[in-house]
């Protein structure tokens, strides 16, 4: 009969753990996509209804819990990616790729800081970045091969420079509107091109770039003075 009762003990604090970790990942979520992944993990526990102590037994270090709330998106970045490469042409995936990055890079700025930077001991991170490397350097070399991209531009090029972009949506979206992002990204992929197409959207006004530039300041949290 004990070995019953200690069962019957278990089995509750075995779903109030798997409880506490869901309420954890989709807090830090929340709070990761509002603040960027360096916001205090006290808040994320605040946010979640446990103590600190909860959050570290399930999620030791940072980087625990930021591949526990990315891992899956992560994942649709790779798939993608996947897509992007059997595109009919280079040039038509490696638009939808890119676009749909953009996409992520401004909805959420936990994603913006994930896919920006590099972050140590993020294992799902590892995985995608060495994908998109993958994926940018097919898409460029079939790109050349079609004539649809300009011969002297390498994925080094390009991953570098998508990076300092990426890294200025959050400020671009934050002083105008959330498909800001669409105009840069295009006048990006026409220095590509052989030869320039129409740019999409309508160009900063001076006092847009101003709002802009203060927005790439430090990364504030709500909680900030």
């Amino acid at each position: 009969m004990a070995g019953v009762d200690a069962d019957k003990d278990e089995v509750p604090l075995r779903r109030d753990a798997r409880r506490n970790r869901d309420l954890l990942v989709g807090a830090a979520h929340e709070v990761f996509t509002e603040q960027g992944l360096e916001a205090p993990l006290d808040v994320i526990a605040r946010r979640a209804g446990v103590g600190n102590a909860t959050l570290y037994r399930h999620f030791p270090t940072r980087a625990a819990l930021v591949d526990a709330v990315f891992r899956d998106q992560l994942g649709e970045t790779i798939a993608a990616g996947e897509l992007a490469r059997t595109a009919p042409d280079a040039w038509t995936g490696l638009n939808a790729y890119l676009r749909g990055v953009f996409s992520a890079l401004a909805a959420d700025r936990g994603t913006n800081d994930l896919m920006t930077t590099r972050i140590q001991g993020v294992e799902a991170l590892d995985s995608v970045h060495a994908h998109n490397r993958r994926t940018m350097e097919i898409l460029l070399e079939r790109g050349q091969e079609e004539g649809k991209v300009r011969d002297d531009v390498t994925t080094e090029d390009v991953l570098f420079a998508l990076a300092a972009l990426g890294r200025a949506v959050p400020a671009l979206t934050a002083a105008t509107t959330s498909d800001a992002w669409l105009r840069p990204l295009a006048l990006f992929l026409d220095s590509l091109r052989p030869a320039p197409a129409p740019l999409p959207g309508s160009p900063l006004g001076a006092g847009q770039l101003a709002d802009v530039l203060r927005e790439l300041g430090p990364h504030r949290s709500s909680n900030d003075a």
